[in-house]
């Protein structure tokens, strides 16, 4: 139980990593494509198509860093007026919601990464990206988010976290 939380942990951490690099990425071939285009007068490619596909990566592989961190947005309210055992309940219904919205959204991106993959779909644009690329960001992204939820809700069950982080008898 131990290993497979500090696995995800693990994973999460990374994915948080990835993600960060990513935005730099983004933020470096900006910069290169304002050089080019504004100081050397000639014409991008392929930047805006890169930093438009790893953008919206970086947001699907950094969710799992996100929700170990449960930096996600919340409503505390509810919450803090529960006492500890409706709380618990409730950070396992939210759990378990999530789980499945996640799971059904990375089950379905696959479904759309692997017709885009057999399907040869590539961008409309000059750079021709082949689509399954950008498509994999949602299965894996969403994919690893689910494993994410499954090691919450492990630490929850067995008394490793708390509830929305409050001692049971805060309020």
């Amino acid at each position: 139980m131990d290993t497979f939380i500090l696995a995800v942990r693990t994973l999460s951490r990374l994915c948080g990593v990835t993600a960060a690099a990513m935005m730099g990425a983004s933020v470096l071939v900006v910069t290169h494509m304002v050089v080019v285009r504004y100081f050397l007068n000639e014409s991008t490619v392929w930047q805006t198509d890169f930093v438009t596909y790893v953008l919206v990566a970086a947001t699907f592989i950094g969710c799992p860093y996100v929700l170990m961190q449960r930096g996600h947005v919340n409503v505390d309210l509810v919450p803090l007026v529960l006492p500890h055992r409706a709380r618990l309940g409730l950070a396992f219904l939210a759990a378990a919601v999530g789980l499945l919205f996640c799971g059904v959204l990375a089950w379905k991106g696959l479904d759309l990464t692997l017709e885009a993959y057999r399907e040869g779909w590539q961008s409309a644009s000059v750079w021709k990206v082949d689509m399954w690329l950008p498509y994999a960001a949602l299965p894996l992204g969403l994919g690893l988010t689910c494993l994410q939820y499954l090691a919450d809700v492990l630490a929850l069950a067995t008394g490793r976290d708390l509830p929305f982080n409050m001692r049971p008898d805060e309020r």
